[in-house]
């Protein structure tokens, strides 16, 4: 996937102040040293960062796209400010920062927009799960093995949504909202193995796809089903289970079909091609000039065929490297083929989800008429509790302080191990 960072150029925190005293001056760069995180609120949504401070030295990482310890060019600090310079791909990036109150203040500066951005301690996650490598294609895909409380166990394969979503459920766009490692270690309690990954080309998995337009959803549906084949010829799982979440629900429903396992689980999952939810969606966002060119693009891309000149404002979404992606995913209909899926089916829709709606669970229960179809009242797109307006909704994609619907864990829990 490409790597390009909205932020990722020049990171400079700026100092104004001049030295009074060497020592009182190392006192204070004492409290700078060690890893700070925040989010810098950019015009595409919640950037997470993570900043390594030393002496004369650091590092950038972004987490939720893969970059990890990108070298700063300079580093120096005055009084209660520090200064930061690096250079990536050529565009400057300014972040004045004031050290107060145990956290550093500033706005991130960058192509004339200011925008805010606080730093904190950075607070190391714990590892709760053990790694596993799985031959794929181009190489080995590393998963997340969260163990059950008892053993033996079933195990389930729970597949992340669209985007730069990693393994956990956060994304560069949606902000760090621990949902899926939520779920994981929600059904681990409850006696259920888990696997979660981040996809090809994200996180760490990013070495496997060194080319954006190389990448094609068929990659990842292959990808889920060379995991499903090893947890089912693991005599260690007494049944192999599938949970996919937004995108990831059509990605499990088609691995599903390929693997012959126990149960699948699609959790806000579109019912309809691509090109109809992405259209809707972009029609409550988009000038009519737009839509009209949206319309013409996805027509195209639904024929095979792909667009060499797109408006700068569509590119984000239908830029020339990401089309053979959408041409490989909008030629699947989820509810036709989940119709095809042999195992035991539930669709989860929450009622107050901005991205997917509840026409879409009607359609996957359409497609598959024994399927059990489960409204969670007040769920969100990241599985929380949150409300039907818009702002209050999405403050929820980026806090990971709070917890899954009360509903979800227990109603997974018993389909997989009651099968009801």
């Amino acid at each position: 996937m490409k790597k390009l960072l909205w932020l990722c150029c020049v990171l400079v925190l700026v100092g104004a102040c001049t030295h009074k005293d060497a020592r009182r001056d190392d006192d204070i760069n004492k409290q700078f040293i060690g890893k700070w995180e925040g989010v810098i609120e950019t015009p595409n949504g919640p950037l997470p960062i993570v900043v390594d401070l030393q002496n004369d030295s650091g590092t950038l990482s972004v987490p939720a796209q893969g970059l990890t310890n990108l070298p700063l060019q300079t580093i120096s600090y005055t009084d209660n400010q520090v200064t930061i310079a690096m250079h990536i791909n050529g565009s400057a990036i300014t972040i004045n920062g004031t050290l107060k109150d145990n956290q550093i203040e500033a706005t991130f500066q960058q192509n004339g927009g200011t925008f805010p951005l606080i730093l904190t301690a950075y607070q190391k996650q714990s590892i709760t799960y053990e790694f596993l490598k799985i031959p794929v294609q181009q190489g080995d895909l590393t998963v997340a093995v969260q163990k059950a409380s008892t053993s033996p166990s079933p195990v389930a394969l729970i597949i992340a949504g669209s985007g730069p979503t990693d393994k956990d459920g956060n994304s560069a766009l949606a902000g760090k909202n621990n949902s899926l490692k939520m779920l994981a270690e929600g059904l681990a309690k409850k006696g259920i193995t888990t696997i979660r990954y981040d996809k090809r080309g994200l996180g760490d998995n990013q070495a496997l796809v060194t080319k954006e337009e190389d990448s094609t959803f068929d990659q990842y549906v292959d990808d889920a089903v060379h995991i499903l084949q090893t947890l089912l010829a693991d005599p260690a799982y007494t049944g192999v289970h599938v949970i996919g979440h937004s995108e990831g629900s059509l990605i499990g429903l088609l691995a599903a079909q390929k693997t012959g396992v126990e149960s699948f689980v699609s959790i806000a999952g579109a019912g309809r091609p691509l090109d109809e939810v992405l259209l809707e969606q972009l029609k409550g966002q988009l000038a009519p000039n737009l839509i009209n060119e949206s319309t013409n693009i996805l027509a195209a891309l639904k024929r095979g065929e792909q667009v060499a000149t797109v408006s700068p404002q569509l590119q984000a979404v239908f830029r020339p490297s990401v089309q053979p992606f959408l041409i490989s995913m909008i030629k699947h209909h989820p509810a036709a083929e989940l119709a095809k899926v042999t195992g035991r089916v539930l669709i989860v829709q929450g009622t107050t989800d901005l991205q997917v709606k509840e026409a879409d669970a009607e359609a996957l229960k359409q497609g598959k008429q024994e399927a059990q179809l489960l409204y969670m009242e007040g769920m969100n797109h990241v599985l929380k509790k949150a409300p039907a307006d818009r702002a209050g909704n999405l403050a929820t994609y980026a806090d990971p302080t709070r917890p899954l619907h009360e509903e979800l864990l227990p109603a997974i829990q018993q389909f997989i191990l009651n099968g009801k």
